[in-house]
């Protein structure tokens, strides 16, 4: 005689594992969607100007555009329901909702960065913003330890026999994976300016066009000889943050104007631990972009120093 079994119940880890998989957007224009926000905020300004955005129409907060954010989002969205099961013995994932602020109030000894991107992975995966939980700790530019001290990965990298490959990446701000697929044919010449076209391996599969702003002459050469083939064979393990970090700032101070020559609406005013710091928005913005940024709080944060 056949028995009829019983269906398993799904396990919490892949109710999580499937819902953040329903919110994926790879491939999809992160940068389109967030003008489309700004379109419709604009929209509703003409009516009311202190109108906001509702969850609804925030349409970046339903979407997961990079892998690297849905496998983190899923690591530390299992470390919480996992939890839940222990501490509560939840089987639905609707069933850990009211205890996400327990959970976040309990994580409050790991860094602000980790605290947020928990919060941010939960509001994924429970369909709301992190202002609907508790308040996790706020992000202090000086407590951001990347590219600050020597990183584990590059105790065995050799400034000395990588002296090319260091100057290329600060005369081009390219991140690791845009040099990895970089090909020779990238090269372009506008308005007496040599440029490199970033196509592949950029964030958000965004196209833009970073001037090279260093050693012209030998980049340019080893462009050129790279023709159809990958510019770099080997691209080493080894942070380029710190010097997609010294791009940026010889482009801001290149283009930023003596404070007394800026406008009071188009200065930035840091903030936190930064308070009384100011930049030129202009020059901020033009730098963002050669960098792959749209938002210039990004580089403030991030990237000047």
């Amino acid at each position: 005689m056949v028995r009829n079994r019983e269906k398993k119940h799904p396990s919490l880890v892949y109710q999580v594992e499937m819902k953040l998989k329903s919110k994926l957007a790879i491939g999809h224009s992160k940068y389109d969607d967030q003008r489309e926000e700004r379109r419709i905020l604009k929209e509703k300004r003409k009516i009311d100007s202190k109108a906001t955005l509702s969850y609804s129409e925030r349409i970046t907060i339903h979407k997961i555009y990079t892998w690297s954010t849905f496998q983190n989002y899923l690591k530390h969205a299992c470390y919480f329901v996992k939890w839940c099961k222990e501490q509560y013995g939840c089987k639905e994932l609707s069933e850990c909702r009211q205890y996400v602020n327990e959970w976040l109030s309990k994580r409050s000894g790991l860094s602000a960065y980790t605290q947020k991107l928990e919060a941010s992975a939960l509001a994924k995966i429970f369909d709301c913003t992190t202002e609907d939980f508790i308040k996790t700790e706020i992000r202090h530019r000086s407590n951001i330890t990347r590219s600050r001290n020597a990183a584990n990965r590059d105790k065995n990298f050799s400034e000395t026999k990588n002296k090319e490959f260091i100057e290329f990446c600060k005369a081009t701000g390219l991140r690791k994976k845009e040099l990895k697929c970089l090909r020779g044919t990238q090269l372009i010449f506008k308005n007496g300016i040599y440029y490199i076209a970033v196509t592949s391996g950029a964030k958000g599969g965004r196209y833009r066009e970073s001037p090279i702003i260093s050693n012209v002459e030998s980049i340019v050469k080893r462009m050129k000889e790279a023709g159809d083939s990958k510019v770099w064979s080997n691209v080493p393990d080894m942070d380029v943050h710190s010097y997609r970090s010294d791009y940026c700032m010889e482009i801001y101070n290149a283009l930023a104007r003596p404070m007394e020559k800026i406008p009071i609406k188009e200065r930035y005013h840091c903030r936190s631990d930064l308070k009384g710091v100011c930049y030129d928005k202009r020059a901020m913005l033009i730098a963002s972009r050669c960098l792959g940024h749209n938002r210039i709080n990004i580089i403030a944060e991030h990237y000047l120093r």
